[in-house]
């Protein structure tokens, strides 16, 4: 098809920023769009109208989009609980689906995603946009050349200061109010999960199998609140369910182990915490992107940012050929260009009638830490096991198709006469 027709379902702030990038593609054509609230659908309008010369069809109803609306795919960037059911719906009307990031409700919504695929042939595909982030694809390609030797273990987490976000929940519309206030768990997994599975081919040859989750206590939102007052003072005294830090230890098949961190009602510095750790060296995001590397780099007994490598250093030799590729062709706004690239790789699979590079599977493994995490917290840590989605078909399924956007290969092939991403 010359041009994907997309409706978008779900326009804060976030899917606006996102809308705003598919607007510029000249390969996407916004046919339809959906939010709860009215004034949020008639900004978006306005938005294609003035960007793509078009009215989109606009309703605070998505189900009367998807009715009056011909389309080829949908993408939901709405609250954490509501991703699914758009998905299942659009999958169901042979749309392609794709899911801003965040965990599932319960598993069994994300078996459903994965039921659903199966069952209508329409690729459900997560957003994560740290899977195409250049610091992540370009430890990937190390991982993939054997800088790190074999791996052994992996950590990663969501580290952001969002008092003033969660607690402004009600006055700005936002979603993770009601979340923090009423489940306490891993609540936002796939920052970091997202490259981390991909790294240790978790689904293709490998998968998570148990994980433990423990949670500290809850008073990070209430010293904000009674510190700020104001408008967000009635919750004040509020007893928030979600702990300030969340610690998850996820056991996979090949015996790496993974730990994520969710730490956001603290004023805690922005990280991801991103590491990765191999019989041969170690890539750590919170020790200023160094590089460790066994008779490489100097021997220290402490993290001495001047005596180790910078992942700058190794650019040259290790960057990603799509971020080589992309810093050509000239980086795009969102969160450093990664929004471009994982919005490209979802249209082009979509244009393609093809396989999504993050795929059902993927979605659905990694939702599914949410609630499972939940569970292990509120027994005390025990471990909970972790479903296998693929029903078996990660020992042996076929490998990815290659393109510019696989994320289980570095194909380099595909770089060559490339004209444009």
């Amino acid at each position: 098809m010359d041009k994907v027709r997309l409706i978008f379902v779900g326009l804060g702030k976030r899917g606006v920023s996102l809308l705003g990038e598919l607007c510029e593609m000249d390969d996407v054509n916004v046919v339809g769009v959906s939010d709860v609230y009215a004034d949020r659908t008639e900004r978006a309008k306005a938005m294609v109208e003035e960007k793509q010369g078009h009215t989109p069809f606009s309703s605070t109803n998505y189900i009367e989009v998807f009715d009056n609306v011909e389309a080829d795919a949908v993408i939901a960037a709405t609250s954490w609980q509501t991703h699914a059911e758009i998905c299942i719906e659009a999958m169901k009307r042979g749309m392609y689906a794709a899911t801003e990031v965040g965990g599932a409700t319960s598993v069994e919504q994300c078996w459903q995603l994965v039921r659903t695929s199966l069952e209508t042939g329409k690729p459900c595909m997560m957003l994560e946009n740290c899977c195409y982030n250049e610091f992540e694809m370009s430890i990937f390609k190390m991982v993939r050349e054997g800088l790190f030797g074999e791996l052994v273990h992996a950590e990663g987490g969501y580290r952001h200061d969002l008092r003033s976000e969660v607690a402004g929940g009600k006055i700005n519309r936002h979603y993770r109010l009601d979340n923090y206030k009423n489940r306490n768990g891993e609540l936002y997994p796939t920052h970091a999960l997202g490259p981390i599975a991909k790294t240790l081919d978790i689904n293709r040859g490998n998968r998570m199998t148990k994980l433990v989750s423990v949670a500290s206590k809850a008073r990070g939102l209430n010293a904000y609140i009674k510190e700020k007052g104001g408008e967000i003072a009635e919750n004040a005294d509020y007893p928030f369910a979600c702990g300030d830090v969340v610690t998850t230890i996820i056991s996979c098949a090949h015996g790496e182990t993974i730990t994520l961190t969710h730490d956001t009602t603290l004023p805690t510095p922005y990280s991801r915490s991103y590491l990765i750790e191999g019989t041969k060296g170690i890539a750590s995001e919170n020790n200023g992107f160094s590089i460790c590397v066994d008779g490489v780099t100097p021997k220290d007994e402490s993290w001495d940012p001047n005596k180790f490598c910078k992942i700058s250093d190794y650019y040259d030799k290790y960057r990603h050929p799509l971020w080589t590729a992309y810093r050509s062709e000239g980086v795009h706004t969102g969160h450093g260009g990664m929004d471009y690239l994982v919005l490209r790789a979802f249209v082009t699979s979509v244009r393609d009638n093809a396989p999504t590079p993050i795929d059902v599977y993927d979605t659905a493994a990694w939702m599914s830490i949410t609630p499972l995490s939940e569970a292990s917290v509120a027994m005390g840590g025990a471990p909970v096991d972790i479903p296998d989605f693929t029903s078996g078909k990660w020992m042996t399924r076929e490998p990815e198709r290659r393109t510019i956007f696989t994320l289980s290969e570095v194909c380099e092939e595909q770089f060559e006469n490339l004209e444009k991403i």
